[in-house]
């Protein structure tokens, strides 16, 4: 295996710089806090050489791992819905022709008894009902006006009286006070996530017009197959990746709860389990996501952050930090993951120190035949 070298000048107190893999009295002794241009120490064939400066400066991070509790993992796709608690469907109070208020589009932030639209029934079959019912609050008016002086004058009852000023009173109670149809508003603050009655579009009384969602509250469905019913009584939580972004959320750390699982199928072949969790405000409905399902608790088990592992023509790796300055690339094979860390099945012991951030470098390290400017292999 060909050795690299990258070469940086200066370094002071090497010891402080690095929480394991560091000998004491490894004879290095005072050498090793003078500024050095370079590296005379032997290594071995397979050693791959990264100076202590240069990891420091490229943020390479090396942990010792030991056995450790982690839980089974079954990874599943799902998706991302508005918590129903969190949404308000506005229907229509009337039959009639939807008129959408300006600006109401999918995605428009809008506030509790924002107008959505207005439902007009003029011109069309039926009539308009508030026209009519307006015609009616006028009639009973007119009659009330015209037995008022009756009632004064004692020619009527006060029952007859009174019974025209309850028709009245109830027509008003009957009339919406717009005679050109109804309005719809929105009883919440949120956001328009979807016009289901556009601009012109007939609807019936109770149609639904829009939706509004205020998206404090988030549902995940994660589609389990079927083959892993038996495990279902173990997932009690969850971690995610939603298809637009490379960070993986845990439901633990948004509140998150599995609310139910149904018996019935969204997908032929599936399990539908069900969470809730708080948005962060970068999750948005209607998302896909990766869905690691957290399963039942395992003890002993040797684990390293899913960064860590590098990936050479199908096979993984990890880097093993052997010296200060020594790395070796150890062949792993792989286990579950919780979309953060993974499960190392074979490959790696107990008190190893593996490089748990900064793999990349060490990769180019051991791959770079790039000498910097002013260096030579031959010393």
């Amino acid at each position: 295996m060909r050795i690299s070298y990258i070469y940086i000048v200066g370094a002071t107190l090497l010891s402080t710089l690095f929480s394991c893999g560091h000998k004491e009295g490894d004879g290095h002794g005072h050498e090793d806090a003078e500024v050095k241009e370079t590296e005379t120490h032997a290594h071995g064939a397979d050693e791959i050489i990264l100076a202590p400066e240069a990891a420091e400066h490229f943020g390479v991070l090396s942990e010792v791992i030991t056995p450790s509790p982690f839980n089974e993992v079954i990874t599943v796709s799902g998706e991302i819905a508005s918590a129903p608690e969190d949404m308000a469907y506005i229907a229509a109070k009337s039959a009639g022709i939807v008129n959408l208020a300006p600006g109401m589009v999918v995605g428009k932030q809008v506030s509790a008894g924002t107008r959505i639209a207005s439902i007009s029934s003029k011109g069309i079959a039926g009539g308009d009902v508030n026209a009519a019912a307006a015609a009616d609050v006028a009639a009973a008016k007119k009659e009330v006006d015209r037995l008022r002086p009756l009632y004064e004058e004692r020619i009527i009852t006060q029952k007859e009286y009174n019974a025209a000023v309850a028709a009245y009173d109830k027509a008003r109670a009957m009339y919406s006070g717009s005679a050109s149809g109804s309005v719809a508003s929105s009883p919440i603050s949120g956001v328009i996530t979807a016009i289901n009655a556009g601009q012109g579009a007939f609807v019936n009384t109770g149609d639904i017009i829009a939706t509004v969602s205020h998206d404090m509250r988030l549902t995940l469905r994660a589609d389990l197959p079927q083959k892993y019913a038996r495990q279902l009584a173990d997932i009690s939580t969850a971690n995610f990746r939603i298809s637009y972004s490379d960070s993986v959320m845990s439901l633990a750390d948004l509140n998150g709860k599995r609310i139910s699982s149904a018996s019935v199928a969204v997908n032929p072949g599936y399990i539908p389990v069900y969470f809730s969790f708080d948005n962060n405000g970068t999750v948005l409905p209607g998302s896909y996501a990766e869905v690691y399902l957290i399963g039942a608790r395992k003890e002993n088990v040797l684990v390293v952050p899913v960064a860590s592992v590098v990936e050479q023509q199908g096979r993984h790796f990890v880097y093993v930090k052997i010296d200060d300055h020594g790395y070796e690339k150890r062949p792993v094979v792989l286990g579950r993951d919780n979309g953060t860390d993974v499960e190392i099945l074979s490959g790696l012991h107990s008190g190893d120190c593996v490089v748990v951030k900064g793999s990349i470098f060490v990769k180019l390290a051991e791959t770079s035949n790039v000498v910097p400017e002013g260096h030579s292999h031959n010393h």
